[in-house]
């Protein structure tokens, strides 16, 4: 069941990667993420408050929310803090570079997981894990090469760090949740880190607004509603997968990066965005050496 849910986690994850795309054409990244995070919120909402005041609503379903620990609490906080950081600057490289080349530098969040269980838990790889991680830093060199024609320099722009900024602190949140699943409901921890994300974005606009001043002009954009839609049920998906018996982080984490896919051909579509054989080319490669990680890694 973990694999399916997975996948499906991967498909919306992709489309929600898109509408994210479309969303930022109008207006700022802070306005974007507080926005639809505090839609996804209220969906949760009935059921935070019937957990605090006990009303027992949902009781004895999946969508039952327990109370939780002070230190439950804490740890969700914490990973709102990291997942904020991952979406601002994710969502500001998504916003500023062409789609095929964010959503291609996305994947390669299951090399990084592998890299820091490396440097973090002194784990040695064996020759398919190397032999997979070196053909996904040559798909990311050929990556660099097509932006390169584009006018983007990977080691000199500042939205492709903003990328590996969110790609980094998405393994940190990723390897977080792999502890917490153990013990939380998925339910729990998806709808209080939400909320502790809403407040933290809502925190971070009104101290930007005191130090800078006005800002743009918000604009309503119903993509807006679809990225809170996308992410909720995706990231309820994702919770749901690693809260099951036998589930594992490498195989969840692996397959849900394959919504760059989705991301791809759809984005490829509906931005016309130039050098596609290239960057499709990089795709492959870097997908082939995700998926000879995997067999390394059973």
């Amino acid at each position: 069941m973990w694999l399916t849910l997975a996948i499906c986690s991967a498909v919306l994850l992709g489309v929600y990667d898109v509408a994210k795309k479309q969303a930022s054409r109008k207006n700022g990244v802070l306005d974007i993420l507080l926005f639809a995070t505090g839609i996804t919120t209220l969906f949760f909402t009935p059921f935070i408050l019937s957990s605090i005041f006990g009303w027992h609503l949902a009781e004895g379903t999946r969508f039952e929310i327990e109370q939780g620990t002070a230190k439950d609490h804490l740890l969700l906080a914490g990973k709102a803090v990291i997942v904020t950081v991952s979406w601002i600057t994710g969502l500001l490289g998504l916003k500023h570079l062409p789609i095929t080349t964010a959503s291609t530098m996305k994947a390669t969040r299951p090399v990084f997981i592998l890299l820091v269980s490396l440097l973090v838990f002194g784990e040695r790889l064996n020759l398919l894990q190397w032999t997979g991680i070196t053909v996904s830093i040559a798909a990311l060199y050929m990556l660099s090469v097509s932006s390169r024609k584009e006018g983007i320099a990977f080691a000199h722009n500042k939205w492709v760090v903003c990328m590996f900024v969110a790609i980094l602190s998405g393994v940190a949140s990723a390897m977080l949740d792999k502890y917490i699943m153990t013990w939380m409901s998925p339910m729990f921890a998806q709808s209080w880190t939400n909320l502790y994300i809403t407040i933290i974005l809502a925190l971070t606009i009104l101290v930007s607004d005191i130090l800078n001043g006005r800002r743009e002009k918000f604009h309503w954009d119903w993509n807006i509603l679809l990225i809170a839609v996308f992410i909720t049920v995706s990231d309820y998906l994702y919770f749901f997968a690693l809260s099951c018996d036998g589930s594992m982080l490498s195989v969840v984490s692996m397959l849900r990066r394959s919504s760059v896919v989705v991301t791809f051909i759809i984005g490829a579509w509906l931005f016309k965005e130039n050098r596609l054989k290239e960057k499709a080319l990089a795709l492959t490669l870097l997908l082939a050496g995700i998926a000879i990680l995997f067999a390394g890694s059973n």
